[in-house]
């Protein structure tokens, strides 16, 4: 609306430089006009740019100074026939369109209007202009007003449409996406949690058995991640799908795995598949050389941000940071993945302490 009421003015302005320019060129009054209409128009639709709206002085000011003050002058000046006047009085049209666009309340427009019309009415009837002229410039006054104030009223209606359109397909994708995650706990749970306890259940195994302690340890851990994200609200089904299957994975190779999640946001697939991508070569590098079996991994939007924050915790011999650069598995499946996806990855860690890696999207 700024750029079609500017483009309204502009073509305004360019018809009274010429008019000015072929008829009124040896009046001084008549070019003072036309800069003082140049510069309020500039002051109207600049500020209208720079701040994304008109607000309400800058087109009180127009209105007054271009639709209201400025055909005296120009009369003062000594345009003394309806030709002469025409060209500013073509600028109450862009006037009263920018007031329609610009005041929410519609005595406030009304007003504008009327107040144009009858300085308009008053302007050429010093000039003696006929009924046809002055009905002619009233009418463009007020056609002006309509057409702007029917083309914003489309317009926001348009982006209202638009607006309930997106949230209606984003609540569809947001269902959509919570009932894959079901359906995939679903199956998870099937092939994990009830085979396990079917075959207890059975009798065809001892519960007692090492190796089935450590599996009902695993799957418990699981099922209290489970639900632990929907004591937390809605997290993202990617991001939290994502870093369960790193943990997931890790658990099936041995290590045993206490995992967190917290209110996480939902990021972009390539990010959450990065993330869950470095936590699985940090627990991997667990397995392979902290000389533990157990790690911890913490998962968190950051305070008042769309920021997720993955630690991953052992307490095994730790390194020396120094010996980071010579192997490829921090360089590069965990630092440079991450900072190919936008995040960042820290690494702290000292020989006897353990080993805390931290990564982050954005970075």
């Amino acid at each position: 609306m700024i750029l079609a009421t500017g483009l309204y003015r502009a073509s305004h302005l360019v018809a009274g430089i010429v008019a000015v320019a072929q008829h009124q060129r040896g009046r001084p009054v008549a070019w003072a006009a036309l800069g003082v209409v140049l510069v309020t128009s500039l002051l109207v639709f600049g500020t209208a740019r720079s701040r994304g709206w008109f607000g309400t002085w800058p087109p009180v000011a127009d209105t007054v100074a271009v639709g209201c003050v400025m055909p005296f002058v120009v009369f003062a000046g000594g345009a003394r026939h309806p030709a002469d006047m025409a060209w500013v009085m073509l600028l109450g049209g862009s006037a009263s369109s920018v007031a329609a666009v610009a005041f929410t309340r519609r005595a406030a427009v009304y007003g504008v209007v009327a107040a144009l019309a009858l300085t308009h009415a008053a302007g050429y009837r010093l000039t003696g202009a006929d009924m046809a002229v002055i009905a002619g410039n009233l009418n463009s006054v007020v056609a002006s007003a309509v057409l702007a104030g029917v083309f914003w009223w489309y317009l926001r209606r348009q982006g209202s449409l638009l607006d309930a359109a997106t949230a209606q397909a984003l609540a569809a994708e947001s269902q959509r996406a919570r009932y894959v995650e079901r359906i995939a706990h679903h199956r998870a749970l099937h092939d994990t949690v009830l085979a396990t306890l079917t075959t207890i259940a059975s009798g065809r195994v001892d519960a007692n058995a090492p190796l089935v302690r450590e599996r009902c340890a695993s799957e418990a851990a699981y099922l209290r991640r489970l639900v632990q994200q929907h004591a937390d609200g809605e997290p993202a089904p990617g991001t939290a799908a994502a870093l369960e299957g790193a943990v997931r994975s890790a658990e099936s190779l041995g290590l045993r795995v206490s995992a967190q999640y917290h209110g996480l946001p939902e990021i972009p697939a390539h990010a959450a598949a990065a993330l869950a991508d470095a936590v699985t070569e940090a627990l991997n590098n667990v397995l392979r050389h902290a000389g533990t079996g157990h790690a911890y991994v913490t998962a968190a939007r950051e305070d008042g941000r769309d920021r997720v924050v993955v630690t991953v915790v052992d307490q095994g011999v730790g390194f020396y940071l120094e010996d980071v650069a010579k192997g490829l598995g921090l360089r590069c499946s965990v630092r440079a993945r991450m900072r190919e996806a936008g995040g960042a990855a820290e690494v702290d860690s000292a020989c006897g302490e353990g080993t805390r890696i931290e990564l982050s999207w954005p970075a």
